[in-house]
């Protein structure tokens, strides 16, 4: 039995990504290479023999459909699962929709480049909403307008010291399918890198990374480890 106790995906390719659009919180679906990925990603795991107590995603449907995916192809669709807002991509704010080449040539590489990687860089941001409108969002305060990824490590630490840690104390595994951003969050926070070295991580799509998660301080044993 692997010793890993805790494995992090992002989510497949999604129709944004495919069009290298930004997308945050906008409700994306998969491409046709995103549901490919995430079939490569449970062979992945069904190779490395891993089973698990408890899955955790984001509520939005690329995250939840290569989730579902995976655990049908692990023959694991029984295990619990929860969905949480805490899980959802960095909000890009302002950038939301737009090609990421036309960014650039508006606005410059170095700027562009502060925005995507840098870890307290905020996007512009967009006009206040209404979370009334989305039921998803119901039990929030209220929606982010722009998150830079030290906002999105804020509010995702909270599912991880309440919900994650109190399944890995007691022996558990846990599979998390996530977003780029609020993986980069959670890996920073796991692996204890400083601000600079974080804005050097990048996280592919459907690809599994594995920890063996320490049950005294809650941090990795390990560097990530890309499963093969």
């Amino acid at each position: 039995m692997s010793a890993y106790n805790l494995i992090l995906i992002r989510h497949g390719q999604s129709r944004w990504n495919q069009e290298n659009r930004f997308t945050g919180w906008e409700d994306i679906d998969l491409s046709v290479q995103g549901v490919k990925e995430a079939k490569e990603a449970a062979s992945l795991l069904k190779k490395n023999h891993l089973h698990f107590d408890l899955a955790c995603t984001s509520v939005l449907k690329r995250a939840i459909r290569t989730l579902y995916i995976v655990l049908e192809k692990i023959d694991q669709l029984w295990i619990p699962v929860i969905k949480t807002w805490r899980l959802n991509e960095r909000h890009y704010g302002g950038l939301t929709g737009l090609n990421k080449l036309e960014t650039i040539k508006k606005y410059g590489a170095e700027q562009v480049h502060l925005w995507r990687r840098d870890y307290k860089t905020i996007p512009p941001l967009i006009e206040d909403v209404n979370q009334n409108k989305d039921r998803r969002y119901k039990d929030m305060l209220k929606l982010p307008i722009g998150e830079s990824l030290y906002q999105t490590k804020t509010r995702v630490l909270p599912f991880w010291d309440k919900t994650i840690i109190s399944h890995l104390k007691v022996g558990k595994k846990v599979l998390i399918v996530a977003h780029g951003n609020s993986l980069r969050a959670l890996i920073k926070h796991v692996e204890g890198l400083s601000d600079e070295e974080i804005m050097k991580v990048e996280v592919p799509t459907g690809v599994p990374m594995a920890y063996t998660i320490s049950i005294e301080d809650f941090k990795a044993e390990n560097k990530r480890e890309t499963l093969r």
